[in-house]
């Protein structure tokens, strides 16, 4: 039961896009085709596998000061493997997605998974961790590809759709009406999980490489205020 709850744990309870809020750049750009968000979101979820499989089996060996110049190493490695399959047996699918498949490298999902999952948990938890939040991704862009595909251009993985494709409302292919949906889609979650998808969590700066100067200067703040 455990490990099913980790694969399921980000189609709702910490869904990336629509409750943890990230990777929202490529989210509000690449859905306006269905087919698009498809390959979006499979080119996500090979990225985040892999690099959660590595990352976890490698957390004991990487230096904690030096782990996220070496999560994008790893995380770059695994993109420029899913780009050049995608350039050679999809040649269309690349075209449209566009730069947005290269900056997967930095997708604050990917990273994210990395820094709070893979980086602490065993490889088998890991990998299950980044199909369920792959599977998440997918599903938001699919859902908000089809919604604002079949509004905006009546079309649906471009077969037209009558009445619709003579009587489409266009501004959903643009950026007003991907962040219309986008909202709409972060409500009805909310309303579904009666806005408790995700237990707030204390973080405390024990991970964190620059503590320690922090730490210092909070402590030079306060001498300055003791002598005023």
């Amino acid at each position: 039961m455990k490990k099913l709850g980790i694969l399921i744990n980000g189609i709702l309870k910490e869904n990336p896009v629509l409750v943890l809020v990230l990777g929202t750049c490529p989210t509000l750009a690449i859905s306006t085709q269905a087919s698009n968000a498809i390959g979006m979101g499979l080119a996500a979820t090979v990225v985040l596998l892999g690099s959660n499989i590595a990352i976890s089996a490698l957390r004991k060996i990487i230096p904690d000061k030096v782990r996220i110049p070496c999560y994008i190493v790893l995380i770059a490695g695994f993109v420029t493997i899913v780009q050049m399959l995608v350039q050679a047996f999809a040649p269309a699918l690349n075209e449209s997605l566009g730069i947005y498949l290269p900056l997967i490298v930095v997708n604050c999902i990917i990273l994210g998974r990395a820094e709070m999952f893979a980086n602490k948990n065993t490889v088998l938890d890991s990998a299950l961790d980044g199909i369920g939040m792959g599977l998440g991704f997918t599903l938001t862009l699919f859902v908000m590809a089809s919604i604002r595909e079949i509004l905006g251009s009546g079309t649906w993985f471009g077969m037209e759709i009558p009445v619709l494709i003579d009587n489409n409302i266009s501004i959903m292919t643009l950026a007003p009406g991907g962040f219309f949906v986008f909202g709409c889609l972060i409500a009805l979650v909310n309303k579904i999980s009666k806005g408790k998808a995700i237990k707030k969590t204390e973080f405390g700066c024990e991970g964190c490489p620059s503590a320690a100067a922090c730490g210092k200067l909070k402590s030079a703040n306060c001498g300055k205020e003791s002598e005023v």
